[in-house]
């Protein structure tokens, strides 16, 4: 019973039935499609455009406008089996997940966005460690040559002001300048 409504069927009256022959349940379907299709690609940054390039190019061959009808038309456009196969790869999920409720789907996308960010975040912190030691190095150098030290503190904050805009005039920009 349980593998059965793993699959997608329900028990009716004793007896297997497919999902789909409810209406109601089919439609429920195809709109988690068109959500799923719309909010995937929005998540990305594509235009419908990019998406059907995107297919296209992965063997899913779709044109723009079709895309656009799946997600916003009135009816909207069906998804065959082969067009959800190819969003799933494009999009690099399961098609279980293009096919479920959108509202499942989303604490998925937001996990994904919370590991862009601590990898994000990983990566900052570990470029602020290489530009404390650059900044280190420096200050040794300007330290040992008195006469350029000046000089140093000055191009430090130039490129600080050239990559901040106008928050190099907080005194304790950039960080570590105040210290030098």
């Amino acid at each position: 019973m349980l593998r059965a409504l793993q699959m997608g069927l329900t028990t009716m009256h004793g007896g297997l039935t497919v999902a789909g022959a409810d209406p109601r349940r089919r439609l429920e379907g195809e709109e988690n499609v068109a959500q799923r299709i719309k909010m995937e690609r929005e998540a990305r940054g594509w235009s419908t455009a990019t998406l059907a390039e995107r297919l296209t190019e992965a063997g899913y061959p779709l044109n723009q406008s079709a895309v656009w009808r799946i997600e916003s038309g009135e009816p909207r456009r069906r998804v065959n089996l082969d067009e959800a196969i190819g969003f799933a790869k494009v999009f690099d999920i399961s098609l279980d997940n293009l096919v479920g409720p959108p509202e499942i789907a989303a604490n998925d996308h937001v996990k994904r966005l919370l590991a862009e960010f601590a990898e994000s975040w990983q990566k900052s912190v570990a470029a602020r460690k290489e530009m404390d030691r650059a900044r280190d190095a420096l200050d040794a150098y300007g330290a040992a040559h008195p006469n350029v030290a000046e000089l140093i503190s000055a191009m430090i904050t130039r490129v600080a002001a050239d990559e901040a805009g106008d928050d190099y005039r907080s005194p304790s920009f950039p960080p570590g300048l105040s210290d030098a």
